[in-house]
């Protein structure tokens, strides 16, 4: 069934609206009629298996048949701090981290990274375009949660933003002792950051400004990787040892 999200605001006793992009969605383009079926999000891991009441100009009413916990949500909390790559590779980082349970996302600006987000104008435009992607990605895969696209941040500040994990892990390519796997299973982990650096990597400054803020680095093994494999095969690793893969 086709899948909305709505804030929580929108459930109203037995009933729910769905306003905004989404309605010309289910009338130009789905050509959904009133008493078809569709799931609906609260964006807070609750489904309503509901049916179309009315299709009006601004918004959509649907009565609630039953109210299910959304399965989809892994148990460990990923935050993926993705370096900001060239062209549009951050759109497809971000639609594969969604598929794989990422709970968010923070786009940073490293020594390397080519692209440079000048003004809050275009940094405002950019994370827009992000979430409506994040947002597609998630009504795909059956997500309860829209994974939050967070403002561009330095290194620097990401950095200071990782004291409330559990783990901070860091790719290098550098790295030869602490594979990924082993570092995983020596702790009880529930909320992870997962540093990738864009084309080029990350400094060797900013690995050992990582180091002294407690991220750990790790190998993935001899291949270098390009940045839009690095995260998915991270996501990938963390979802078999820790969450709902396998």
């Amino acid at each position: 069934m086709p899948r909305f999200f709505v804030d929580k605001s929108n459930v109203r006793g037995d009933t729910i609206f769905i306003t905004g992009e989404d309605v010309g969605h289910i009338k130009k383009v789905l050509r959904l009629r009133p008493g078809e079926n569709i799931i609906i999000c609260d964006g807070n891991g609750t489904d309503y298996l509901s049916e179309i009441q009315s299709i009006e100009q601004d918004k959509v009413i649907a009565g609630i048949n039953a109210v299910e916990k959304n399965l989809s949500e892994p148990p460990i909390d990923i935050v993926l701090f993705q370096g900001l790559p060239k062209s549009d590779k951050m759109d497809f980082i971000i639609q594969k981290s969604v598929e794989l349970g990422v709970n968010s996302i923070v786009p940073v600006s490293t020594e390397r990274t080519v692209v440079k987000i000048d003004t809050k104008k275009d940094a405002d435009h950019k994370v827009v375009r992000w979430q409506r992607i994040a947002l597609e990605a998630a009504k795909q895969c059956n997500r309860g949660i829209v994974p939050k696209i967070e403002a561009p941040v330095t290194f620097e500040q990401a950095l200071n933003a990782i004291k409330n994990f559990d783990i901070s892990l860091i790719p290098y390519e550098k790295e030869n002792q602490n594979k990924l796997n082993n570092t995983l299973q020596k702790q009880n982990l529930k909320r992870i950051a997962v540093f990738i650096g864009p084309e080029g990597g990350f400094s060797e400054k900013e690995i050992q400004r990582s180091k002294e803020s407690g991220t750990i680095p790790v190998t993935l093994g001899p291949r270098i990787l390009r940045t839009e494999t690095a995260g998915i095969m991270v996501l990938s690793i963390l979802m078999y040892a820790l969450g709902d893969v396998g």
